[in-house]
């Protein structure tokens, strides 16, 4: 009797250890992707866990004087000289005013404003601290190293100590974080605008891309004439999905902008952009939903007496609609986290108002990052990595809703 498991090509033995290799070799490339990932989100929100918490100072501040004839900021200087009357040398005043944030006043002027009743008296106020003083309270600066290799002095620590034991310094969840726009001052910029004109941008390019995007898909996968033309621009759509996106936003800096006038760093020029940009993946996800609808569905419609017309529009497309809605979604979480086609249209400028309009001048999340990102600041190094933050929850919203929506939606055959 022959042994198979012996003969040349019939080694099952060796046959399943290759497959252990194999299923071995596959566990071990997730491992260490896991790990990766894991360690660059870790790192991420590591940098970002003090930006959430801000510092505060409570500064008493005389608002009895008139500010047409005193301004809010000289009000804030003689709150802190009156809080350490000893310091009397103008470097050590200097050193004093770094205390608070240099837009100091600024907050007074809106506390004023909310609550004009402050008007007429001394009130303490609690003013943001400036960013180096938050970094040292967050333990984030060395002070082993000699007073000039670092940001903050001798005497501003010792002042910290003070208001530290007097009670006056406390810290407090940053809500402008999330409710401002941006500044110069790391710690008072927030990414509200650029969140508003990332929404913006994505609500014209989901107007555009999708309806435009499905029609042409159903053209050219129900109606199309199978002929050299159709073939070219199927060609052509493949080619569009793998150009870089900065090539999308030359074209919109030449046509949109130049030839068309349209205004500059505004989220509709942004998101004409990333609509021409977001298209071919439309087309293509939109194209292979109709593919997978079965055939017999057409086929049942137009035998009862459908046109061609209904049976792909009442019949096709209501069955293909949640792999089109899947691939949409994909194709808008891809446009929410470009740069490049929106820094060539001019949406990098420095925006602290929160845009009511997509005619007015926005930034984007993504282009926020970028800017925070090439700040020298320490502080605007972890500005950046919160924004990351909100950036991957957006992505990931995005995601999820495409998942649910397609397995609520989507027909089991």
């Amino acid at each position: 009797m022959i042994d198979l498991t012996k003969q040349s090509g019939f080694n099952l033995p060796g046959r399943h250890r290759a497959e252990k290799r194999f299923q071995w070799a596959g566990r071990s490339a997730i491992a260490i992707s896991l790990l990766f990932l894991a360690i660059m989100v870790g790192t991420i929100f590591r940098d970002a866990s003090g930006v959430f918490r801000q510092t505060q100072i409570a500064v008493q501040v005389d608002l009895s004087a008139d500010p047409a004839s005193v301004s809010y900021g000289r009000m804030v200087k003689a709150g802190l000289r009156g809080m350490f009357p000893d310091v009397t040398s103008r470097r050590d005043k200097k050193r004093l005013y770094n205390l608070v944030s240099s837009e100091g006043s600024f907050e007074v002027a809106r506390m004023v404003t909310e609550n004009p009743d402050l008007m007429g008296g001394t009130q303490t106020l609690w003013l943001t601290a400036s960013d180096d003083l938050d970094l040292y309270v967050r333990g984030k600066v060395d002070t082993t190293l000699p007073e000039r290799q670092r940001r903050i002095s001798d005497a501003e620590i010792a002042w910290v100590g003070e208001l530290q034991a007097t009670g006056q310094l406390r810290r407090v969840i940053n809500w402008g974080f999330l409710t401002g726009g941006d500044s110069r001052e790391p710690e008072l910029a927030g990414i509200l605008s650029a969140l508003v004109g990332s929404a913006y941008s994505l609500a014209v390019c989901f107007a555009l891309s999708f309806p435009i995007g499905i029609g042409a898909a159903i053209y050219l996968e129900e109606f199309a004439p199978a002929n050299r033309l159709s073939d070219l621009i199927e060609v052509n759509i493949n080619n569009l999905a793998a150009v870089p996106s900065i090539v999308f936003g030359l074209l919109g800096l030449s046509i949109f902008l130049g030839y068309m006038g349209l205004p500059r760093s505004s989220p509709l020029v942004g998101g004409m952009v990333l609509a021409l940009m977001t298209l071919p993946t439309i087309i293509i996800a939109a194209r292979a939903a109709l593919r997978a609808v079965p055939p017999s569905f057409k086929e049942a419609a137009l035998a009862l007496g459908a046109s061609p017309v209904q049976a792909v529009f009442h019949h096709v497309f209501p069955v293909a609609m949640p792999g089109m809605l899947t691939g949409a979604i994909i194709g808008m979480a891809q446009a929410l986290g470009e740069t490049a086609p929106l820094l060539m249209i001019g949406m990098v400028a420095f925006i602290v108002d929160i845009p009511e309009s997509i005619l007015e001048p926005a930034t984007a999340l993504p282009v926020q990052i970028f800017l925070w990102a090439d700040s020298p600041e320490r502080a605007f190094t972890e500005k950046t990595a919160a924004a990351i933050i909100v950036l991957l929850i957006f992505l990931i919203t995005m995601n999820l809703i495409a998942i649910l929506l397609r397995r609520k939606l989507e027909t089991r055959f």
